[in-house]
């Protein structure tokens, strides 16, 4: 329902993003006064893990393809063993299409044809970069929800970056990712309908384009357009 360069063809992929690890393991220290050193943290189990279940999400979905993302060509060791572990996941499951490309060459490929990408499994850093261009491509930061998948059906949902705490009392952030982010809860709940209704009314709010916020078009303050939702589900109840 939101107009972009990409309305047309449409986007349509999956963002599987090691989030315990990589760059972010917070591991620095000084060598010498005016030279710090990151450490990139990488194991063999976070990678099996997050590969498993980029393939298993493909597999459950009717995906027909998932790419790794990385930059083994500089990081041998440590994009190296993701990689590694991506092969040995992707041995078990022959009916998906395995692809690797490097991070750099994704990014230019997925702005000139997003249609080539569907699942894509990466590192925890390359997903959070990854997935802000990603949500360039469908109107912005405020449409992509997210998910994040621990063991035995534990999971958090959340707008796939946080608060906007800095417009929050303007009244104008816009909760598209929360709601969708929320939808994704109810499915991994098993409340399949009651997410449909909602997933319904929010993607009818959006295309009218009538009640939307600011950041997609419109006038409509954050609880004008909340307000529109719940107008369509309760119409539809």
């Amino acid at each position: 329902g939101v107009i972009t360069p990409y309305s047309a063809e449409g986007v349509d992929c999956i963002i599987v993003r090691e989030n315990t690890e990589g760059e972010y393991s917070g591991i620095e220290h000084t060598v010498v006064p005016g030279v710090v050193q990151s450490v990139k943290l990488i194991t063999r189990d976070a990678s099996r893990n997050v590969a498993e279940y980029a393939f298993k999400y493909a597999v459950d979905n009717n995906r027909s393809n998932v790419v790794a993302l990385h930059k083994a060509n500089i990081m041998k060791m440590s994009d190296g063993m993701f990689l590694e572990q991506c092969r040995i996941v992707a041995e078990k499951y022959p009916q998906i299409k395995y692809r690797e490309m490097y991070l750099d060459s994704a990014c230019l490929k997925i702005v000139r044809d997003p249609g080539q990408f569907d699942v894509m499994v990466m590192p925890n850093l390359y997903g959070d970069i990854f997935s802000d261009l990603t949500a360039g491509l469908i109107g912005g930061l405020g449409l992509a929800p997210s998910g994040n998948m621990g063991k035995d059906g534990i999971a958090i949902y959340e707008a796939v970056h946080g608060t906007a705490d800095d417009i929050a009392p303007q009244n104008k952030g816009n909760p598209t990712a929360l709601l969708m982010s929320g939808l994704m809860m109810l499915r991994h709940l098993e409340l399949k309908s009651h997410a449909d209704i909602i997933e319904k009314a929010v993607l009818e709010t959006l295309t009218e384009r009538k009640v939307v916020t600011g950041d997609i078009g419109g006038r409509a303050t954050n609880p004008e357009y909340a307000a529109e939702i719940c107008r369509k589900i309760r119409a539809m109840s």
